[in-house]
């Protein structure tokens, strides 16, 4: 049997409660906008919140492990994550919680290491997002593999608690907007950074000298770099902008940036197609 569901995490719970209460083994779960032709017995599941919450607290009485493994699992690139997910509950129901102390159990590793890349990209972006100041909102995009803004969310709340600001994913085209001490999390299909003022593109090119200054000629390492600040991230990091990302709004040409101190240079601006991010306002 093949389950189509809405594509948000209680929709995947009653996709599980619906196979048990259907005594239906899943061979297959796909998201509504991913519908293909199949020659497999299939069926919509509706989301129902109570079916959700009765399937999240049985797993979490078994084990608190396993329903973090659930909740962060959901949130990963992992290919076809929801059957995955679907196998592990499955087991925890029928084995119960021991096989979980097995990281090379064949039905754990791959969510076990899917949550590892997903913790691992949210912890290096807590240090690559660059925000701007736009007109007394900052504001920042990101570009990643995994759906991170949960991830992220407490940390850049805590960090910028007197603040209002967002995060753009651009991969899977939601923000993160926080206000007043709150913050939510929202679709956003359509996005477009506003250009920067004079002041904002100013900070802009002092971070970028700052970059070229501190670094030191004679240990000059592009492999190390890459591998401590992998190459996907440079899009949306000021750091490795061109000129017209240092284009104030009101200016016809980029900042100048007469007497910057000579460093090693950034390097080269990524194609086109992929649009610039903002800078942390200071």
């Amino acid at each position: 049997m093949i389950y189509y569901y809405d594509g948000s995490f209680d929709g995947l719970l009653c996709c599980i409660f619906d196979s048990y209460a259907n005594r239906e083994v899943l061979t297959a779960i796909y998201c509504d906008e991913d519908l293909q032709p199949t020659l497999f017995a299939c069926r919509t599941i509706p989301t129902d919140s109570r079916h959700a919450r009765r399937v999240f607290r049985k797993v979490a009485m078994l084990s608190h492990d396993a329903a973090d493994l659930l909740r962060r699992g959901f949130l990963t690139c992992l290919p076809e994550k929801e059957l995955y997910l679907y196998r592990l509950v499955v087991k925890l129901l029928r084995d119960g919680p021991g096989f979980l102390r097995n990281a090379s159990d064949e039905t754990l590793y791959p969510v076990l290491r899917a949550v590892h890349h997903l913790n691992g990209e949210a912890h290096l972006l807590k240090g690559f997002v660059r925000f701007s100041e736009l007109g007394g909102v900052l504001g920042g995009e990101i570009a990643p593999k995994n759906r991170v803004l949960p991830i992220l969310r407490s940390h850049f709340c805590a960090r910028y608690q007197g603040e209002t600001f967002f995060l753009y994913d651009r991969t899977h085209k939601e923000a993160l907007f926080y206000a007043a001490g709150k913050a939510v999390i929202r679709p956003l299909e359509d996005f477009q950074m506003a250009p920067p003022d004079e002041t904002e593109a100013h900070y802009r090119l002092l971070w970028k000298r700052f970059y070229d200054t501190i670094a030191i000629k004679e240990r000059y390492n592009p492999k190390c770099r890459q591998t401590q600040m992998p190459k996907r991230y440079w899009g949306t990091m000021t750091e490795f902008q061109g000129d017209a990302y240092f284009t104030a709004q009101s200016s016809p040409a980029a900042v100048s940036d007469r007497g910057a101190p000579v460093g090693i240079p950034a390097p080269g601006t990524l194609p086109e197609s992929v649009p610039s991010a903002p800078e942390s306002a200071p």
